[in-house]
């Protein structure tokens, strides 16, 4: 999607298309203290009248967002609103229901799972066996060892990698590994969608082994709980998605299950959700205070501001 900036404001200015990176540093500037980075996105908002540089009175300027700007994030904003389905609106409603209650949630990750390999087809049977030689070898058929009777160990379970996307992926907020419990929350906005994941056996196992609890959330009446496998949790939702009310039908089966290192890597290389009801940073100091030190032009724009403790 493109914002074009006569769009946006009345004023006479050139016309810039502004891509999504514009609208990501508007965002981020709207978010900060507003240091400027002296790019070329901010070069682009400021002559665009989405920005403009405003002196401080300790000699430095910062960034701040025109009526222009406000306006281009708004509309932004509710393009996307609109283009959100309702699989995508319902899975954002309860990924704030559990960012409201304390846990990290991300969404739609790509990560790796262990499951079990398909069993081996069946061996034909094997002719019989030549008089005077089936007692010699008839151990080694039955699965001992024909000269002590010692019985074979049982060969071991093959497995193999599978990428699982699961909806909303969380752990809870804790500095005691232990306490993570690492969630797993399968978003379904309507019956056949359900249907067709519930066929996939080898897809739940993978999300199994990601996680401690697994569940299925889904508007009420699309399935009865009993539908669900027995080792899943169900939520429903009553009601509108942006209104309505979920309520816990099942609690999943809880089966303790570390974190694996894959899974912390694809953590350390996502970004999780934000809540929209987190306060945004305000400025740290007095209203009209100087600061102390003149940060460096290079700091990010999204860059905390200093307070006057830290510098002295």
């Amino acid at each position: 999607m493109h914002c074009i900036y006569n769009q946006c404001s009345n004023r006479a200015m050139p016309d810039i298309a502004l891509q999504r990176i514009h609208r990501t540093r508007l965002l981020q500037i709207w978010r900060s203290v507003g240091w400027p980075c002296r790019d070329t996105v901010e070069i682009d908002l400021l002559a665009a009248g989405m920005l403009r540089l405003v002196p401080e009175p300790g000699g430095h300027e910062v960034l701040r967002l025109t009526d222009a700007g406000i306006a281009c994030l708004a509309q932004a904003r509710q393009r996307n609103a609109r283009a959100l389905s309702a699989h995508d609106r319902l899975a954002m409603r309860f990924a704030e229901q559990l960012l409201s209650a304390g846990r990290i949630v991300w969404r739609e990750l790509s990560l790796r799972a262990a499951v079990e390999a398909l069993p081996p087809p069946v061996p034909a049977p094997l002719p019989p066996l030549a008089p005077g030689r089936g007692a010699a070898l008839s151990g080694l058929w039955d699965g001992e060892d024909a000269d002590d009777g010692a019985c074979l160990p049982p060969p071991a379970v093959a497995r193999v990698w599978r990428m699982a996307r699961p909806d909303l992926f969380s752990i809870r907020h804790t500095s005691v590994p232990a306490y993570l419990q690492p969630m797993v929350h399968e978003v379904k906005a309507s019956r056949a969608d359900l249907l067709s994941d519930l066929r996939h056996a080898a897809k739940r196992e993978a999300y199994q082994w990601l996680c401690e609890e697994c569940y299925y959330v889904f508007p009420a009446g699309i399935a009865d709980p009993s539908e669900i496998p027995e080792p899943f949790g169900v939520w429903v939702l009553h009601g509108p998605i942006e209104t309505g009310r979920f309520e816990l039908l099942r609690p999943a089966r809880h089966a303790r299950c570390p974190l694996p290192f894959a899974v912390w890597m694809a953590l350390c290389r996502a970004t999780p959700l934000h809540s929209e009801g987190e306060p945004a940073q305000a400025l740290l100091g007095e209203e009209g205070q100087v600061p102390d030190t003149v940060v460096p032009a290079h700091v990010p724009a999204w860059a905390p501001a200093v307070a006057p403790s830290a510098a002295s």
